[in-house]
C-alpha cells in the first residue's frame, strides 16, 4: 500500500521557500531555478489539495496551514538529515544514541564520566540535548532521555517506559567563607569538610532557593520537625548548577544533591553543613519509548547501571 508521503524534494524546497519567504532566494539556496522550486511547492500543495502560500508584494508568505505543516514535518526532515550523517560517519558499523538530559546531570555527572563510554564502546555516539521537561518522543528527535522527577510523574508520562537509575538525596552546602561570616567561631585557621549545623543555626543563613523546587527548604526543615519561619526566602535560581556557582560565591547556603558538587566539595569551594540528608521524592530516570530496545541502547543502560553503583560507593566514602 503507497504511503500518503509526498516526495522529499517537494518537501525540502517548501522549507527553504518558508525560510527566505521567496523562491528565488530558496532556488539560490538549493542551487536550483527559482522555476524548478515553484513547480516543486506546486505538486506538493496539490497532493495536500490545499495552499501552503500565498504571495504578498515581495515574496511569498505561509498560510496557516502552511505555518502547522512546516512545523510538524521540520523535525522529521531534521531527523533525516541526522540520521545520514550518522550512517555515513560510522560507515554503517556501530550507531548513536541521541539523548534528551537534564541540564546540570548532564554537565556535571554525565559528561566527566562519559569518555569512559567512549573508550568501551568506541563505534558508538552519544547526542545530548538538554531538556528541563518531559517531551513526546513522537515529537522530538531523541531516543531516550534521562530526567530527574517522582515516580507519579514517570508513570504518567505517556508512550515510554522508566528504568530507575538513582535517587535524589540532597545535602546543604556552603562556602566556608559565609560559615566564617556568620559562625566565625565554627573555623579557625583551616577549614574543615563538613559541619554539622542545628537546623536552628542554618535559619540564619541566607538560602539559596531552586525555581522549579520552591518549597524545598521547607521540606528540609518540615523533615527535622523545625519551624523555620524565613523557608520560603532568598534568592531564586532555576538550576542546580545555578545555585552551586551562588553558593561558591557566598551568597547563600544551597540544597543540592551531592554527586552534582564533587569538585566544588573536593576543591573546598562548598563544604557540607549538615548531617541530614533529605531523600527527595525526585529520582532519576532513564525513559525511552514503548519500543523493544536496541543493542545500542542496551549497552548504554549497562555502563549507565555500572557507573551509578561506582557513584554511589564514591558517595558512601567521600
Amino acid at each position: 500500500m503507497r504511503r500518503m508521503i509526498p516526495s522529499l524534494q517537494s518537501l525540502i524546497c517548501f522549507e527553504a521557500a518558508a525560510k527566505h519567504k521567496t523562491y528565488t532566494h530558496a532556488a539560490q539556496e538549493l542551487s536550483m531555478t527559482q522555476s524548478a522550486v515553484s513547480r516543486q511547492i506546486q505538486q506538493l500543495e496539490e497532493f495536500l489539495n490545499l495552499p501552503l502560500f500565498h504571495r504578498v508584494r515581495h515574496g511569498v508568505e505561509l498560510t496557516v496551514a502552511g505555518e502547522q505543516y512546516l512545523k510538524n514535518i521540520k523535525t522529521h526532515l531534521l531527523g533525516l538529515e541526522h540520521s545520514t550523517l550518522d550512517l555515513m560517519s560510522h560507515q554503517g558499523l556501530g550507531g548513536t544514541l541521541k539523548l534528551g538530559v537534564v541540564p546540570t546531570f548532564a554537565t556535571r555527572w554525565l559528561l566527566p564520566r562519559l569518555h569512559r563510554f567512549n573508550e568501551k564502546y568506541p563505534e558508538i555516539t552519544i547526542h545530548l540535548e538538554t531538556s528541563t521537561k518531559p517531551f513526546l518522543f513522537s515529537e522530538q528527535i531523541f531516543d531516550a532521555a534521562i530526567y530527574a522527577g517522582t515516580p507519579a510523574q514517570v508513570e504518567n508520562w505517556p508512550g515510554t517506559t522508566a528504568h530507575f537509575l538513582m535517587q535524589e538525596d540532597v545535602v546543604a552546602v556552603c562556602s566556608p567563607t559565609l560559615i566564617r561570616k556568620f559562625f566565625p567561631d565554627l573555623i579557625q585557621n583551616q577549614s574543615p569538610s563538613t559541619l554539622d549545623l542545628s537546623p536552628e543555626q542554618l535559619s540564619q543563613l541566607p538560602l539559596l532557593q531552586q525555581t522549579t523546587r520552591p518549597a524545598i527548604w521547607k521540606e528540609w526543615f518540615d523533615s527535622l520537625a523545625y519551624n523555620a519561619p524565613y523557608a520560603m526566602e532568598g534568592q531564586r535560581h532555576e538550576l542546580f548548577s545555578m545555585l552551586a556557582v551562588a553558593a561558591t560565591h557566598h551568597l547563600g547556603v544551597a540544597l543540592i544533591p551531592q554527586m552534582l558538587i564533587e569538585k566544588e566539595l573536593s576543591r573546598g569551594e562548598l563544604m557540607i553543613v549538615s548531617s541530614h540528608k533529605l531523600s527527595g521524592s525526585r529520582c532519576y530516570y532513564f525513559v525511552y519509548a514503548e519500543q523493544p530496545h536496541n543493542p545500542i541502547m542496551l549497552k548504554f543502560i549497562e555502563w549507565l547501571e555500572q557507573e551509578t553503583i561506582t557513584r554511589s560507593n564514591a558517595t558512601t566514602n567521600y
